[in-house]
């Protein structure tokens, strides 16, 4: 019974692994497919919004440079009236030649004129064309052209479409013109005055022209304003008057040539700006975002059924694939847990290289358990011990006993001062030597414990030599070994800077290197012998002639059991130019929860 259970169990598992992995393959493909998909319609999204813009600028740089045509040659008209018939006559005796050289002006450019008039500084018709009566109750004064024109002689004007309404028309009959205005000089009897010339447009030229570019079937439209935001041309023009409908008119009548984005009585809309010269009107091309979108749905079709198919294929190419790769991976798993049961099979070695690697991998992981775990346990006891002689290394009897003597020493000579830094000093040394019975601490406490101490041996020394710490302050939040620096610096003053005559000095610095946190001591005294440096962090057991290198080896030991054997300690020295010792730490940032992982090794593996 129990025999046909396992058989049952065995034929179970192929068909579950390899459903996970076709899963796992079928959700990789179908996230590829989507975001290939999603990056695909975005793309063409994207040129089909670029193209749109792009043949809406010609179509407005075409029909700008058409309206800019249109309007210079209304100025041309305005100049030859002035030059041409003005300036060459007196209005007192000439006014056939006035009249005819107006009417020469008019005929030749009938199809775009409505008419031309000539007022003086006091409102009043000198000549017009063609010859029509002027309406009785006509005060030209108040009219926007002419004040326009008044308030600015320097410049033509042109007015926004409004009704002629100056003269009486035999047949009954009301235009719509944009008046063209500007100030002129005058001659009567001879004496010059100031008036304004009239040049009324017909409005159906800039109409036509701005209906050829609205008739297009989409969403999108053009319209004309003047520097004000006033409508000159709209499609709904009236609706627009009569308070229906409105426009951002005046929004786009601040804009430069160019394009930009609106939001508009909740729409998202894109708007392409184009002045016309001479003028300070906007040709105003405006496309919603549905336009936009207009042209997608096809392309959204095509992306659709390409992701349909491509799954259909995927999904076969899973199933062989989840059969080969399951089918050795269950074979090796088999004879794993046979193992695991308390037999000795052979590891299943087959299927692709990778899977025949894994086999031999954990055939030799099992014949190296044993020495692994002997070698973990001896690291563990090592470790251990080294931090205990370290720690009971740093706070010896002799130095607490010289410092204290220090203290009495400074209270009886009445250095109250000096004896409460000294108190100080000795109280932070011992606070972080402590350090709650941890092994990790900031590079910062490392850095107060390393000047606690040398300030206390810089008074036990009396200042025989100087101490400088120049550290990055960006290495303080980082996490360093416990009494590292103190037998470092112990050694620099009693072996390196204790026989000179005020002249020693001893430099701490820090900085953060290539991801790693690099702490020296260097010292100007006496050096090291290089036959003697190679033995200072390998032999604890050697006599060295420069005094103990044990306190170097255990430093060094303790670093690399916490961090690996690629950190630690480095010498170098020169006969009686100096040492450096130089200490090399990842850098990993200083929390509670890294202090914690640090001190269980849980960070950086010892696999040397």
């Amino acid at each position: 019974m129990e025999t046909k259970c396992l058989e049952s169990t065995k034929k179970l598992k192929p068909r579950g692994m390899q459903s996970t992995i076709m899963f796992a393959f079928s959700v990789i493909s179908v996230s590829i497919m989507l975001v290939l998909g999603i990056v695909m319609y975005m793309k063409f999204s994207s040129l089909s919004q670029h193209e749109i813009i792009q043949n809406t600028k010609k179509l407005m740089e075409q029909t700008g440079e058409n309206l800019e045509d249109y309007l210079v040659s209304m100025r041309q008209v305005s100049d030859a009236v002035y030059y041409n018939v003005i300036k060459e006559n007196d209005f007192s005796g000439q006014d056939n030649d006035i009249q005819q050289g107006m009417n020469l002006i008019y005929e030749a450019n009938r199809n775009d004129l409505r008419s031309i008039a000539i007022y003086n500084n006091y409102g009043s018709l000198m000549a017009a064309e063609p010859i029509v009566l002027q309406k009785e109750d006509i005060n030209v004064t108040r009219q926007d052209w002419y004040g326009q024109a008044v308030e600015e002689v320097e410049n033509m004007h042109f007015s926004t479409p409004h009704i002629q309404n100056l003269f009486d028309d035999a047949t009954r009959r009301y235009y719509w013109v944009i008046s063209l205005s500007r100030v002129v000089e005058l001659t009567e009897n001879g004496n010059p005055l100031y008036g304004v010339l009239l040049v009324d447009m017909d409005y159906s030229s800039i109409s036509r022209m701005m209906q050829q570019i609205n008739a297009a079937n989409n969403e999108q439209y053009y319209y004309l304003c003047d520097g004000n935001g006033q409508i000159i041309y709209h499609m709904r023009q009236l609706q627009i008057s009569n308070g229906i409908a409105n426009e951002s008119s005046k929004v786009a009548a601040g804009y430069k040539d160019g394009v930009y984005d609106e939001t508009f009585e909740g729409e998202h809309r894109k708007l392409i700006v184009r002045n016309i010269s001479y003028t300070g009107w906007k040709l105003v091309g405006v496309i919603p975002d549905s336009a936009f979108t207009h042209g997608m749905l096809n392309i959204r079709y095509f992306i659709v059924m390409l992701i349909l198919l491509m799954a259909m294929m995927l999904a076969v190419i899973h199933r062989v694939v989840s059969e080969r790769i399951s089918s050795p991976i269950l074979k090796l798993n088999d004879s794993v847990m046979e193992y695991e049961a308390g037999e000795k099979p052979e590891i299943y070695i087959g299927g692709s290289q990778e899977i025949r690697h894994l086999g031999h991998s954990i055939q030799r992981s099992y014949e190296q358990i044993d020495i692994l775990m002997q070698k973990i346990v001896l690291e563990q006891n090592e470790r251990r011990k080294s931090e205990l002689d370290a720690l009971q290394s740093q706070i010896n009897p002799h130095f607490l006993y010289n410092a204290l003597d220090s203290i009495t020493w400074m209270v009886e000579g009445g250095r109250n001062d000096d004896a409460v830094f000294m108190i100080s000093e000795l109280a932070k040394l011992f606070r972080i030597s402590l350090s709650k019975g941890r092994t990790v601490i900031s590079v910062q406490d490392e850095l107060q414990h390393a000047k606690s101490y040398m300030n206390i041996q810089k008074i036990r020394y009396k200042n025989c030599f100087s101490i400088t710490f120049d550290v990055d302050a960006e290495v303080y939040s980082y996490c360093c070994v416990k009494l590292v620096l103190q037998p470092i610096l112990e050694n620099a003053i009693n072996y390196g800077v204790d026989s000179m005559d005020d002249c020693g000095e001893i430099i701490v610095a820090g900085k953060k290197k290539n991801g790693n946190i690099i702490l020296s001591v260097t010292d100007n005294g006496i050096g090291i012998p290089e036959d003697e440096i190679g033995f200072l962090l390998t032999d604890s057991d050697r006599v060295h002639k420069h005094g103990s290198g044990v306190g170097l080896v255990n430093v060094n030991n303790r670093i690399q059991i916490l961090f690996g054997k690629k950190y630690g300690l480095t010498i170098e020295s020169e006969l009686d130019e100096g040492t450096t010792v130089s200490i090399c730490i990842p850098a990993v940032v200083y929390t509670e929860d890294n202090r914690k992982v640090l001190e269980k090794g849980h960070i950086f593996g010892r696999e040397e």
